[in-house]
């Protein structure tokens, strides 16, 4: 990667990341029901996953979708989430909104 695309990589990482924010499934809702919203595995870095999209690193992209690490919301975890109400971190990717799941992630020690 030369440095010129590093340095670009690394400008949209901060962007992306100032405009990452909680969200509730309240919120959430009209996005899921419009079919935009991708839960990001707790094993993958948001803004990582935000900033791969944004400059369309297909490679990497289809690795996470292959792994299951990034998937389209399903009934059966939206329902998961309307019951638990739990804390969920987003950045939007037009036109797409990705979601983690903030208590999913691993305890580091």
């Amino acid at each position: 990667m030369s440095e010129s695309v590093s340095e670009e990589r690394s400008l949209l990482y901060t962007k992306l990341l100032g405009e990452t924010a909680a969200i509730g499934w309240q919120e959430l809702q009209p996005f899921f029901a419009r079919g935009v919203v991708l839960k990001v595995s707790a094993a993958l870095n948001l803004v990582e996953v935000a900033t791969a999209m944004s400059l369309d690193e297909k490679d990497a992209v289809a690795a996470w979708l292959n792994a299951g690490q990034l998937n389209r919301l399903d009934a059966e975890q939206a329902q998961d989430w309307l019951a638990r109400d739990p804390d969920l971190w987003s950045v939007v990717v037009a036109p797409w909104v990705l979601v983690q799941e903030r208590g999913d992630k691993p305890a580091s020690h």
